[in-house]
């Protein structure tokens, strides 16, 4: 049998090394180590609480900034609840919406003011495609059972009558509301660093409007911008010609946002906007609607007016009226909710089933609108549902002074 071998503790012979571990020079070192690792974790645990403090601050400046931006843009007298409930649900991003303009001659501290510009826009994000469509400001329409202006409508019920009107009167269902004073628009074209636009008509109305301009092609700041979309006297077809006017300096600021525009300074953008505008829209809402158009062919943008006419016969109890041809509006507007060519008219009287953009606009006169000598780049082939021009009553010339509004400079 073999026998077991003791079991005996094994144990490994002291070396030099090992007994310097446990030195009295050694367990100073380590010490000394300990205390520095200590004041690491706690210089890392302050430069922690540091930087979550700077976030923070951060983040409650920011949350300010938000708080006050929004707080300018949503005006509460203008923007209301009732407002909102009327307005659509819309995915600014991705889906199309109606957005309505208004061009107020409102002061700073007025409680009542008019709409001198009204601009029905439809914006398609996915396929960076809009179109303006401008309302006369002196549209028929019934508010809250009586007749007046459509402009009137802002001066009883604010912005929410508007839009009802609007979406009566245009058939659609509009997602979002803006609206701008001549002062804010001549102070947002200013900040964006001006425009550049092809004024097809001149401009020289002492009587009314204190700045000159020639036409041709030419940069304009926000006054001389201003100028040009308010003249009408001088032209043929007086309101029409300002609304077409207008139209182009929309089209101009918006080439100047979405393709000049350093996009870095969109929040400074924002921070002009919250001055001069007055919208449901929140910054998310313009930012993302900014990113979504960034690059759109602006001159490939429809354009129209209402089909209307104004003359002896819309005259009601002593008031001019522009009269809308109610048939070819609704046939116009279902072509605009499809996304197509509005193929509306550009002036007074009906269209000529011709296509409109606001390239084309950069390219007629008022005497061509008014002639019926307009040309589009859109030839009736490229177009859907072309109709034959020979039967278009594009322009009518009123028997009356063929605008019917107050001086309203």
């Amino acid at each position: 049998m073999f026998k077991k071998k003791p079991i005996t503790e094994s144990r490994r012979p002291s070396t030099g090394a090992q007994a310097k571990i446990y030195s009295r020079d050694n367990v100073a070192r380590y010490s000394e180590r300990a205390r520095q690792r200590r004041r690491g974790h706690t210089v890392r645990r302050v430069v922690l609480i540091a930087v979550l403090g700077v976030l923070l601050s951060a983040t409650t400046a920011a949350g300010l900034w938000f708080a006050t931006i929004m707080g300018k843009l949503g005006d509460s007298n203008v923007i209301t609840d009732n407002l909102r409930q009327i307005l659509v649900d819309t995915d600014e991003a991705k889906d199309p919406f109606y957005v309505l303009l208004l061009g107020t001659d409102g002061r700073p501290g007025e409680d009542t003011y008019r709409a001198d510009s009204i601009i029905l826009a439809r914006i398609d994000p996915t396929q960076k495609q809009a179109t303006l469509i401008s309302i006369p400001r002196d549209t028929k329409v019934v508010y809250n059972g009586s007749t007046m202006k459509i402009n009137a409508c802002h001066t009883y019920g604010g912005a929410e009558a508007m839009v009802q009107a609007v979406n009566e009167l245009c058939g659609v269902q509009i997602s979002h509301y803006a609206e701008v004073s001549f002062d804010g628009m001549q102070s947002l074209i200013d900040s964006v660093g001006g425009i550049d636009i092809n004024a097809t008509d001149d401009v020289d109305d002492p009587e009314h409007l204190d700045i000159k301009i020639t036409a041709g092609q030419q940069h304009m700041d926000g006054a001389t911008a201003l100028t040009y979309a308010r003249c009408r006297y001088i032209y043929a077809d007086g309101d029409y010609t300002r609304m077409r006017h207008q139209r182009q300096v929309l089209g101009a600021l918006a080439n100047q946002i979405l393709n000049n525009f350093d996009a870095t300074k969109v929040f400074d953008l924002v921070n002009s906007l919250s001055d001069m505008l007055v919208t449901d829209m929140s910054v998310q809402d313009i930012v993302s609607t900014v990113n979504a158009m960034r690059g759109m062919d602006v001159d490939g943008i429809y354009s129209a007016n209402l089909p209307s006419y104004a003359d002896a016969s819309t005259m009601i109890d002593g008031v001019s009226y522009v009269f809308v041809y109610e048939d070819e509006l609704k046939e116009m507007m279902e072509r605009v909710d499809a996304g197509k060519d509005p193929k509306g008219p550009n002036t007074m009287g009906q269209s000529d089933g011709s296509s409109s953009t606001i390239g084309d606009l950069n390219n007629n006169t008022s005497d061509d609108y008014a002639n019926g000598t307009a040309t589009s780049s859109v030839s009736s082939d490229d177009s859907d549902d072309s109709t034959d021009s020979s039967d278009s009553d594009y322009y009518e010339e009123p028997t009356g002074d063929g605008n019917g509004y107050e001086a309203n400079y």
